[in-house]
C-alpha cells in the first residue's frame, strides 16, 4: 500500500534565489490590490481607481510600477474628460442646449439648474427649463419656468410664441393665456 507523499511547494525564483514566503504573500496582496483597482476602473469609478493606483505606486514592486502609472494616467484622463469648465453662464447654457438636442435630458436639466444656482436672474436658463419640461411632457413645470423667464425678460413671451419646442403646449389654455395675455 502506497502512502501519499507531500509534494513540495515550489517557490518562484528571483535573481537572488528562491523567493521567501513573506515575499509571496506580499506579491499576492499586491496583485489583489491591482485587480481591485482595475475592477474599479472597469466599473467607471475612475476617482477611486486613481487613488488606489497612486497608493500602490508608493508601496509596491517596481515590476508593476509602469503599468500602474499607465492606468493612473488613464484614470486621470477620464476624470478630467468628465468635467467641463465654463467661463460664463451663456457657455453653460449652450452646452445644456446641445445636451437637450442630443436627448440627454437629465444632464441638460442639471446644467440649467446649475446656471440658476449661480445666477437666479438668467432668464434664458428658466426658458431652457421650460423647453425641457415641454419636451418631456411636464406641462405644469413648463408653465412655471416659462412664467419666470417672461417675468425676468418680457421678450421671452414673443420668442415662445414662435418656438416649435412648445408645440406640445399649444393646446393648453394656460399656455395660450401666458403667451397672449392681451387677448
Amino acid at each position: 500500500m502506497k502512502t501519499a507523499t507531500a509534494v513540495p511547494v515550489k517557490r518562484p525564483r528571483t535573481l537572488a534565489g528562491a523567493a521567501t514566503a513573506s515575499t509571496d504573500g506580499a506579491r499576492a496582496h499586491t496583485l489583489l490590490q491591482y485587480e481591485a483597482a482595475i475592477r474599479l476602473m472597469q466599473e467607471g469609478k475612475y476617482e477611486k481607481a486613481h487613488t488606489a493606483f497612486n497608493h500602490m505606486l508608493t508601496s509596491n514592486p517596481a515590476e508593476l510600477a509602469e503599468r500602474i502609472r499607465m492606468y493612473a494616467n488613464a484614470c486621470a484622463q477620464h476624470i478630467s474628460k468628465g468635467k467641463t469648465q465654463f467661463s460664463t453662464c451663456e457657455e453653460r447654457y449652450d452646452y445644456a442646449v446641445s445636451l437637450l438636442n442630443d436627448g440627454n435630458y437629465e444632464d441638460a436639466r442639471a446644467q440649467l439648474k446649475q446656471i440658476i444656482a449661480e445666477n437666479d436672474q438668467c432668464d434664458f436658463a428658466f426658458y431652457g427649463l421650460a423647453v425641457l419640461a415641454s419636451m418631456t411632457g411636464e406641462a405644469h413645470t413648463c408653465l412655471e419656468h416659462l412664467t419666470e423667464a417672461i417675468h425676468l425678460n418680457p421678450r421671452n413671451r414673443i420668442q415662445a410664441r414662435a418656438d416649435s419646442d412648445f408645440q406640445d403646449m399649444a393646446d393648453d389654455p394656460r399656455f395660450t393665456e401666458l403667451l397672449y395675455p392681451e387677448v
